[in-house]
């Protein structure tokens, strides 16, 4: 039998062929490694990892800025305290409020609206975006979101003279609407105009508000005073109740005025609700009210729409002549969507996180945990798949040769000629010697002497083949 040919398998590795000396069995298995194929294998890991982090920070937000703005109103006003309240609540978490003032809602959307305006925040009076005369439709598109409304918004509309039941009968008053770019001025021209009432054509409209309008009511110069929650101050409405030649406007109407404009809604005023020793208002009043929402830019980061909403609560959360308690803030939006993490509040509150850990302290864990859930569920199993590519890319240089072996004994067989073996006996050795400088792990060395024990196969079968041919030659 031809000691060359092989049994099918590799013999295995001498018992002995490392040596037993200290140190020498841990340079046996270094040595061998080889450096290229396990940095591509790591590589590979590598960069799924680092395309899995950018992807998990693209899609997380990044940390909730230290510092907003908030378009309030007039300075004074009743949500310009509001933005007062807000800012001291803010500051307890490490969160600067900017409070600006402004003439109303109409500047506080336009504010909004404007990237060019750097304000996070606005209070806006409901139903303004159904005017298409006041807002545009690049407001009405502007990426505004609704953090839900914060208060309500009743319309007190009180007049001198014989009982009035409609808006309608106000033709050929005077009439004191509010001042210029409120959003109560537009609402109030909007019902007017519905109900017939044009400024300058059939009444007179006058940009008076809160005590100027009562006054002005008082002394006779105005017929009809409109207010609203801001204006409308206690004692201002219990002295007008009090005058006996001034009445304040049954809306006898109102459940048309609801299906008419889906912003508004009824609101009664209670039997004694100003005065109970004298009964005043002696029957109860039914009149209609707007909100007032909280109005945000789509790019509030989701833990500060949180931290504002609970400050909303704590700020708009109370009892008094016109809400009962805990009434707002309220998951209701008219003009602008819901917030999705405002409405993820309102059903389920705060997460763990932030119920657990102050403010600062929870918003760094939860952008953390934002690169420790991808490692832990992607890099962390990903790591099983290096040591099967390792072993690919090492026993691929194995059966590249063998490719080549393969290739070089086939050319050999239909062309053996004296030029084509020489060609075969450069090229075998060119294998051989290439083998001999592989570098790889000794847990593959049955591969490395299985293909030397093939190589040699091969020499001794063409040699064969060629003394074969010499000797019928």
């Amino acid at each position: 039998m031809d000691n060359n040919v092989p049994t099918g398998h590799a013999p295995d590795p001498p018992n002995k062929a490392i040596p037993d000396e200290p140190g020498s069995r841990r340079a046996a298995y270094y040595v061998g490694i080889s450096w290229l194929d396990l940095a591509v294998s790591l590589g590979i890991l590598v960069i799924v990892g680092a395309v899995v982090i950018w992807v998990a920070i693209r899609v997380i937000q990044p940390a909730p800025p230290s510092t907003l703005t908030i378009s309030a109103g007039p300075e004074y006003s009743r949500f310009w305290f509001a933005a007062q309240k807000y800012k001291q609540i803010l500051a307890r978490n490490g969160v600067t409020l900017r409070v600006l003032t402004s003439s109303g809602t109409l500047e506080n959307l336009e504010r909004l609206a404007d990237p060019a305006v750097h304000v996070d925040l606005g209070f806006v009076q409901s139903g303004l975006t159904s005017i298409a005369s006041v807002v545009s439709p690049d407001t009405r598109h502007a990426g505004l979101m609704s953090l839900g409304s914060v208060s309500n918004w009743p319309l007190f509309v009180f007049y001198r003279g014989p009982e009035l039941t409609r808006l309608s009968e106000l033709k050929g008053k005077r009439l004191a609407i509010g001042r210029e770019g409120s959003g109560t001025r537009q609402i109030v021209l909007l019902l007017l105009r519905a109900n017939g009432v044009e400024p300058e054509s059939n009444a007179q409209m006058l940009p008076l508000v809160g005590e100027d309008a009562v006054n002005a009511l008082l002394a006779g110069e105005v017929d009809v005073a409109f207010l609203t929650a801001d204006s409308a101050r206690p004692e201002l409405m219990e002295k007008m109740i009090r005058t006996p030649d001034i009445r304040l406007l049954n809306f006898t109407q109102a459940k048309a005025y609801v299906r008419s404009f889906p912003f508004l809604s009824q609101f009664e005023v209670p039997m004694g609700a100003f005065d109970l020793a004298n009964n005043l208002p002696p029957n109860s009043t039914t009149t209609i009210e707007t909100t007032v929402e909280l109005i945000a830019r789509d790019t509030l980061h989701p833990a500060l729409s949180d931290l504002i909403v609970e400050a909303a609560g704590e700020v708009h959360g109370g009892a008094s002549l016109l809400q009962t308690a805990g009434e707002f803030p309220a998951p209701v939006a008219h003009d602008f969507p819901l917030s999705p993490d405002a409405a993820r509040y309102y059903k389920s509150g705060k997460s763990f996180l932030y119920r657990t850990m102050p403010f600062w302290l929870a918003s760094l864990v939860d952008r953390l945990l934002v690169l420790v859930v991808p490692i832990v569920v992607v890099l962390i199993p990903a790591l099983r798949f290096v040591p099967p590519l390792y072993a690919w890319r090492v026993k691929s240089r194995f059966y590249r040769r063998y490719g080549e072996l393969i290739a070089l004994e086939r050319s050999v067989l239909d062309d053996p000629s004296e030029q084509n073996y020489v060609e075969f006996t450069e090229k075998l050795n060119a294998i051989e010697k290439g083998l001999n400088k592989l570098q790889m792990p000794i847990a593959y060395a049955d591969h490395f002497y299985a293909l030397r024990e093939h190589i040699s196969y091969v020499r001794s079968q063409i040699a064969a083949l060629r003394r074969g041919d010499d000797s019928r030659a």
